[in-house]
């Protein structure tokens, strides 16, 4: 099978090489070349742009503060004013109120489940769900976005505050609602100085693992409220395991038989949902058909087996200080673990939603939102509150346009607090740990786990490290971990760049990787060579390493051009270089001299603005010499190729050695004023079967 490739550049090879110029060559059926010539920046230039950038930057800043308009200045500080401003009523109001009505039905259950899951009482799922969706609804980008009380926030709450003092305990709240105070802190300082970015260090593989195992912790702290007796709370699955063993004698048949029921019928609505569009409503009718079908039974038969919610006070949350401020030092490694789940979910789904929508968010923005709906909730008895990753799909599959949606689920929760909570008094304790069981269960990815096994084992190896860490050792030593492999992943991958060998696409002049090409053109006594990756301190010595080994590592079967015994030249291919720092460049000065004791030149092919700027400044294109920098990598294979040649063609007589011989360096440049044989070498006309041309000849 033949194999083509992109034709040969010919517009630009159209006269013979500058350092051939002046000579008498054959130029019968050779195609001329030419070597552009590279422009390197002075001293002078290279210092006044360095330090004329900052001023740029500033400069740009102010002009654009000074061109923003009062609509724009209105939207940077009120996000909501973006879709107040263009609202049509007549195509949007139906459809946020529905959106807003059906996340209401679905949030009002949904609070007072993972309140119980956070230790806390139903009524504080309720605050969580009210003033906090208010506040967003103004202050969040997101149009989509449904925030409030969700399953693994609520987890993370437990699991500290049980561990400071117990839940039947008035400061166990008093604390929840601090933690609320300070996660809008952390959330607000955040998105003020847009650190939103630090979140891209911790890989998909984390989260998947991190949201897989601690649905299975979630799921199974929920037993309880199936079994009949109490489970001892915890974060680890081998303590829950054990407390769910060991109390089996206590085992109650009513409350398992009526949960594992609703549970059913809540995974059956909810499959129904999501597979079939005439059915979509049953998704987000779930939660309150639990409810609804629960207290019904318990109104009707009164069993006495079954634990139900008990008294919730009537009214909306009064305006209070959190208290507790002595523990909340305790309580900063929780906010900061709170406030990094929030990024990952709430950020993460909110972009989703945007780029599906159709408009921009700023995620910084984002961030400062989510702070400022709970720093407000925290002063209306609100414990931490995030964007609902279940609640936001219902949400965008309602067709929700605007952030009104977000404004009437609040209503709803408000009316719900102030007519509705004598009857959830009778609602069943396992009625609302189903309802956590069926939205926790999605977030089990094991289907991630086996794309990533198929695709990436590195990445596999992180899934498993960060679920199990998290299932065994408990949610915060699992987050650290996986976010600590996944750091150390980055390092070991910027440590240890990519470097290709290169090798010269018969018939053209492009040069790539000969192990992903094997029929590439390689050359004698030049090894040419791609850094993929910036060079600093931290790869620097691996980056020398691998040039040594392809130095020293030569294969002179599969390589071409004149017979050489050893390497003269290493060309570096810097066009993926984007940055380089200063124990680089020294390192590479390093290098140069090493290279030169041995009588090797390093030539720079196509080094980037910035990069050049740095060489500049560092003195290592004086050092090295202007004419050994190339805008081509063809360019730089030209010129040493031709030094090669006429090295291979130097007369040896080993027993005649003059002492005065001249060096290396001093032969290289009287090789520039000399008669290169470069027709034989372009044409191929050489009787040596391994001289294959340069370039191609003319058709």
């Amino acid at each position: 099978m033949e194999i083509t490739y992109a034709s040969s550049s010919s517009s630009d090879l159209t006269s013979v090489a500058a350092s051939t110029s002046g000579s008498s060559m054959p130029t019968s059926g050779v195609r001329p070349v030419k070597i552009i010539p590279l422009q390197h920046p002075n001293a002078t230039s290279s210092s006044s742009l360095s330090s004329s950038l900052p001023c740029a930057l500033f400069s740009r800043w102010l002009t654009k503060m000074k061109h923003m308009s009062l609509a724009q200045w209105i939207e940077t500080f009120l996000p909501c004013y973006r879709w107040i401003r263009t609202y049509k009523w007549r195509e949007y109001f139906q459809v946020d109120l529905m959106a807003g009505i059906t996340i209401g039905i679905m949030l009002v259950p949904q609070a007072m489940s993972y309140a119980k899951l956070a230790g806390l009482q139903p009524i504080y799922g309720l605050y969580c769900g009210f003033v906090p969706v208010f506040v967003y609804a103004v202050f969040g980008s997101s149009r989509q976005l449904a925030t409030g009380p969700v399953a693994l926030v609520s987890l993370l709450v437990s699991n500290v505050l049980s561990g400071i003092v117990d839940s039947s305990d008035e400061l166990y709240t008093e604390l929840a609602i601090l933690l609320a105070l300070m996660v809008g802190i952390l959330e607000c300082i955040m998105g003020l100085l847009r650190l939103g970015w630090i979140i891209r260090f911790i890989s998909h593989s984390v989260i998947s693992g991190f949201t897989t195992a601690s649905a299975i912790v979630i799921a199974l702290s929920q037993a309880k409220y199936f079994l009949g007796y109490d489970v001892v709370r915890s974060s680890k699955i081998v303590p829950l395991v054990k407390s769910i063993i060991s109390g089996a004698d206590k085992f109650s048949w009513p409350p398992f038989v009526m949960g594992s029921s609703i549970l059913a019928i809540l995974l059956v609505m909810k499959h129904l949902g999501k597979s079939r569009k005439q059915f979509r409503f049953l998704r987000a009718a779930g939660p309150l058909t639990a409810v609804i079908l629960g207290t019904t039974f318990v109104k009707i038969f009164h069993p006495s087996s079954i634990s139900l919610v008990g008294e919730i006070p009537q009214g909306l949350p009064s305006f209070s200080i959190p208290k507790g401020f002595g523990y909340a030092k305790s309580l900063i490694p929780t906010a900061m673990l709170i406030t990094g789940v929030a990024i990952l979910e709430s950020v993460g789904i909110a972009k989703a939603l945007a780029a599906k929508n159709g408009y921009e968010l700023d995620s910084n923005q984002e961030l400062f939102g989510l702070g400022i709906a709970n720093i407000m909730g925290s002063f209306f008895s609100a414990y931490p509150a995030t964007g609902s990753f279940s609640r936001s799909a219902v949400s965008n599959e309602s067709g929700t346009k605007t952030g009104l949606s977000g404004i009437i689920t609040g209503i709803i929760m408000g009316c719900a607090l102030l007519f509705l909570t004598p009857l959830f008094e009778y609602i069943p304790l396992c009625s609302l740990a189903a309802i956590v069981i069926s939205a926790v269960m999605g977030l089990v990815d094991y289907e991630e786990a086996i794309f990533l096994w198929r695709v990436d084992k590195k990445d596999f190896l992180l899934w498993t490290i960060t679920s199990a860490t998290t299932l065994f050792l408990g949610i915060e030593i699992g987050v650290l971990v996986g976010v600590g492999v996944s750091i150390a992943f980055v390092i070991h991958e910027s440590a240890n760049p990519h470097i290709a060998v290169l090798g010269r696409l018969p018939g053209t002049t492009v040069y790539r990787n000969i192990q992903q090409y094997p029929e590439a053109y390689t050359y004698n006594g030049i090894v040419m060579v791609r850094i993929d990756a910036p060079i600093y301190f931290a790869n620097i010595s691996y980056i020398k390493d691998r040039l040594r080994e392809y130095e020293l590592n030569v294969d002179k079967s599969t390589k071409h051009g004149p017979e050489v015994e050893r390497i003269y030249f290493v060309i570096l291919e810097m066009s993926p270089v984007t940055y380089i720092d200063s124990s680089a460049v020294q390192a590479l000065k390093d290098l140069h001299q090493e290279y030169k004791s041995r009588d090797i030149q390093i030539a720079i092919s196509n080094p980037n603005r910035e990069v050049l700027l740095t060489l500049s400044k560092a003195g290592l294109v004086e050092l090295i010499g202007k004419e050994w920098y190339f805008v081509r990598m063809h360019d730089a294979v030209q010129v040493c190729l031709q030094h090669v040649q006429s090295i291979s063609q130097e007369p040896r007589h080993p027993d005649l050695l003059p002492v005065d011989k001249p060096g290396f360096f001093q032969r290289l440049l009287k090789q520039r004023e000399e008669d290169l044989s470069v027709a034989k070498l372009e044409s191929g006309n050489n009787s040596d079967s391994q001289l294959e041309p340069l370039l191609s000849r003319k058709s």
